[in-house]
């Protein structure tokens, strides 16, 4: 029944008294800072209050003051600049944040967003050169460029100034660029080395504000920052937790007329936001059309001059999005099938799938549910034209681009990281780079990792009440690097059920005063075996159900086990 590895994080009553003391915080909120790493009082309190001057200066960062006095050179000559994007949600956000900036300094500026399909992944030579027949004279590119070589010199050739904006990890020498902005170079002493591809291209709207005297106006921006802060899965600590707690604060109140109809859309206008109402409602629309085409459509939405601009657009993004998600479904179910039809496949260390009619733009996606879904590392390819394209997913100690690397002979491309990667490869080479992933993995792991749940602390369902729940919501917002915290329950007290809810999930009546529910999400194929247990162990998150105007606290069961 259990499914995850529990693991429960000790802290000890002297490290509590540390901090619960000088902050006057409970023991259970002063563990939960301990276990993020926050030993200190004044950082601690620092993470609980994130402000606007947590901000470090941006003239920290290398090559900021040149870029800037460029870009400023730029605007007073009337040149035309063009701000070169990517089609994830982290580099629409960069783009629309950026090209706001330079227009309301009086900016001749364009953009460009690439489409995934056709385009690829970063900054193209033939972009720019159709830049140069435009007259553009600047670009600025956005999460994108660190490691495009030929582009930067095709922008040289043309006499265009790049100005590289990313935060991804450089090659041992950087693009030929005017200037790179990125924490991440060897020789960048930029304090915060964890900010999304939109927050470098911030970093730059705050220095430009700042030099123009119009500082005021850097919460507007935050709105946006933060939308592609979360998206992009940095650890949200440091100044992105700055981004990301004034952002959301400020989505309360969305002025401009595409982010309202966003949010209209996602059925968050007027709510409470969370990173939840952004990484599952917002963001995917935004992310739909860079899976599924038009990606540009994400930045004419904010800006639309009128509303029934503004929610044409945003339909078609909820169109596409709805899309997206029956594609995503029909290759799951497809899945589901393969692992009636090939058991042998899914009991493989890693589990390799392919197949002609899969979409390109979703196999990410469906490579994280997979691996969620069976427990293992996991590569989906989608085939067109003897060409694959994959995407792949891993947790633990599984090092998923060194593996891909001990196939190198089979790919044509790949890259990422730990447990995320793609790559490009021949579709007749597929079933011997599964055969040659797997004997990689037998050989380098005697025993392969096992997923895993960290658990920040046990708290009984009988214990919770509202102070609980009001010092575990200090340590919003939550999101990668601060996650929802993970409570263990060895006897969860339930009155009745499980029940079915739309023949999906499955629900518990508690016998506790203030925590009445436990819900597990998709789960429904384990409720006959549930049916007769009247206690289990478990591990769940908390969260807070409001109907009708009452409140009510439900624990969100993550894994269980019988007693």
């Amino acid at each position: 029944m259990q499914k995850y590895v529990w693991e429960l994080q000790h802290v000890s009553d002297a490290e509590m008294a540390r901090l619960s003391g000088p902050l006057g915080v409970s023991p259970l909120l002063a563990s939960l800072l301990i276990t993020r790493g926050l030993l200190e009082p004044a950082a601690a309190a620092r993470f609980l209050a994130p402000a606007l001057q947590h901000l470090h200066d941006p003239f920290l960062m290398t090559g900021m003051r040149r870029a800037v006095e460029r870009v400023e050179q730029a605007v007073s000559r009337r040149e035309k600049i063009l701000v070169y994007g990517d089609y994830d949600v982290d580099g629409i956000t960069s783009v629309v944040i950026l090209k706001k900036c330079l227009e309301l300094a009086g900016a001749d500026v364009q953009y460009h967003v690439p489409e995934r399909l056709t385009d690829g992944y970063g900054l193209q030579p033939l972009r720019i050169r159709e830049a140069a027949a435009r007259g553009v004279r600047l670009i600025l590119s956005v999460d994108s460029g660190i490691r495009s070589t030929t582009a930067a010199q095709a922008a040289r050739s043309e006499g265009i100034d790049l100005i590289v904006t990313d935060h991804h990890l450089p090659e041992a020498e950087l693009p030929p660029a005017y200037e790179v902005l990125n924490p991440n170079r060897n020789d960048c002493l930029y304090p915060d080395k964890n900010l999304a591809g939109v927050g470098v291209a911030f970093k730059l709207v705050q220095a430009l504000l700042q030099r123009a005297g119009r500082e005021r106006l850097i919460p507007s921006f935050l709105k946006i920052v933060a939308i592609g802060t979360i998206a992009d899965i940095v650890p949200l600590l440091g100044e992105n937790r700055v981004f990301v707690k004034i952002g959301l604060e400020g989505l309360k109140l969305p002025r401009n007329h595409g982010l309202k109809a966003l949010l209209e859309s996602a059925g968050v206008l007027g709510k409470q936001i969370d990173y939840s109402a952004v990484g599952f409602r917002i963001a995917p629309r935004l992310n739909a059309v860079g899976r599924m085409g038009e990606t540009a459509d994400a930045v004419r939405l904010f800006d639309a001059e009128e509303e029934d601009q503004a929610r044409a657009i945003a339909m078609r993004l909820n169109d596409k999005n709805s899309w997206r998600q029956l594609e995503q479904e029909e290759i799951l179910k497809s899945i589901d099938l393969k692992f009636k039809t090939e058991p042998e496949t899914f009991s493989e260390p890693v589990i390799v799938l392919w197949d002609p009619g899969w979409h390109r733009g979703v196999i990410g996606i469906v490579a994280s549910r997979i691996m969620e879904g069976y427990g293992r590392p996991v590569l989906i390819a989608s085939v067109a034209g003897g060409a694959a394209t994959g995407s792949g997913r891993s947790f633990g100690s599984f090092h998923l681009l060194e593996s891909l690397h001990a196939c190198a002979g089979l790919l044509e491309r790949f890259g990422g990281h730990r447990h995320a990667a793609g790559f490009t490869a021949d579709a007749s080479l597929l079933p011997e780079l599964r055969r040659r992933i797997n004997e990689y993995a037998r050989q380098r792991y005697a025993q392969m990792p096992v997923p895993s749940i960290g658990v920040d602390a046990a708290l009984p369902a009988r214990k919770l009440n509202w102070a609980v729940w009001e010092e575990i919501s200090r340590l919003e917002p939550f999101g990668f690097g601060n996650p929802v915290p993970v409570f263990q329950d060895d006897a969860i007290p339930v009155k009745a059920g499980p029940f079915a809810i739309k023949d999906k999930h499955l629900k518990w009546k508690l016998a506790a005063r203030y925590c009445g529910e436990a819900i597990w999400w998709n789960q429904i194929a384990r409720l006959e075996a549930l049916k007769q247990a009247r206690s289990f162990r478990a591990v769940y998150q908390l969260e807070l159900n409001e109907f009708r105007g009452e409140r009510s606290l439900v624990a969100r069961i993550r894994d269980l086990s019988l007693v």
